[in-house]
């Protein structure tokens, strides 16, 4: 049986001289999540380093959505040590506020 997934999106704005913003005009995160679940599957990001998206990737994957909030949050503020770490974060919270709007 395949699983029902979900393919999430969530942007944010970075600092003007940040490379991200130069290249892309926004900072985006994409997601696969199980839609009952809120697992994360798979995880990108428009990072314009491919160790970068790496990174981040690690951060996310095998989480969940939302019970997993708190600690997503924390290791981006505590392991991202760069100048999109608030990018991130609120990329984050605008996927976290999509999915919740699906499911209650």
């Amino acid at each position: 049986m395949e699983r029902e997934t979900l393919y999430i999106t969530g942007e944010a704005r970075t600092n003007m001289d940040n490379a991200i913003t130069k290249i892309y005009g926004l900072f985006y995160i994409a997601m696969e999540v199980d839609r009952k679940s809120g697992d994360i599957y798979c995880f990108d990001c428009n990072a314009t380093l491919e160790l970068t998206r790496d990174f981040v990737k690690r951060i996310f994957e095998g989480k969940n959505i939302v019970k997993d909030e708190e600690k997503i949050i924390s290791e981006i503020n505590t392991r991202y040590l760069a100048s999109s770490a608030k990018a991130i974060t609120v990329a984050y919270r605008d996927a976290l506020q999509k999915y919740k709007k699906i499911n209650g």
